[in-house]
C-alpha cells in the first residue's frame, strides 16, 4: 500500500485508538473546507439524526477529495467539529466506511456552541497528501 504514513504511537506518547498522531506524507496538498450534511441539492440530510448527517458529510468529503483527484487513503487529517461529543460515535461509524482502521489519519474533535445553523449537528474537514 503507498500513500501518507502512520505513527500512531511515538516514542514516549500514548498510542491512539482511534487516530493516528503523526502522518506524514510527500506530493501534492488538498484542503477540503468543513462539509456539513447538504444533499447535492443544498437540502440538510438527517435532520435531529447523527449518523444520517455523518454518512451525509463523509459523502461530502469523498466527492471533494475526487474531484482533487485525492481519496480517503490520501487523507492525512480530520477535524470534526460537533454541537456535542455524543455524536463522535456516528462520526467513527461513518469513517470507519471509508477509512480502515490501518489508515487513520490524524484527527482533532472540537465541540463547538454552534455551527451555521442549529440543524446541523457537525461539520467535517479534511487535509490530505496526494502523491505527485
Amino acid at each position: 500500500m503507498t500513500g501518507p504514513t502512520r505513527i500512531t504511537a511515538p516514542d514516549g506518547v500514548a498510542p491512539a485508538a482511534q487516530y493516528s498522531h503523526v502522518v506524514i506524507g510527500t506530493g501534492r496538498f488538498v484542503a477540503v473546507s468543513g462539509q456539513l450534511a447538504l444533499d447535492e441539492d443544498g437540502r440538510l440530510v438527517g435532520e435531529g439524526d447523527p449518523e444520517a448527517q455523518a454518512r451525509q458529510v463523509f459523502e461530502n468529503l469523498s466527492r471533494c477529495l475526487a474531484a482533487a483527484g485525492a481519496t480517503f487513503e490520501d487523507v492525512v487529517k480530520l477535524t470534526y467539529f460537533v454541537t456535542d461529543m455524543a455524536y463522535l460515535p456516528a462520526i467513527r461509524a461513518a469513517r470507519a466506511a471509508r477509512i480502515p482502521d490501518d489508515r487513520l489519519p490524524a484527527a482533532s474533535a472540537v465541540q463547538v456552541a454552534a455551527l451555521v445553523s442549529p440543524a446541523f449537528l457537525m461539520e467535517i474537514e479534511a487535509f490530505a497528501v496526494v502523491a505527485r
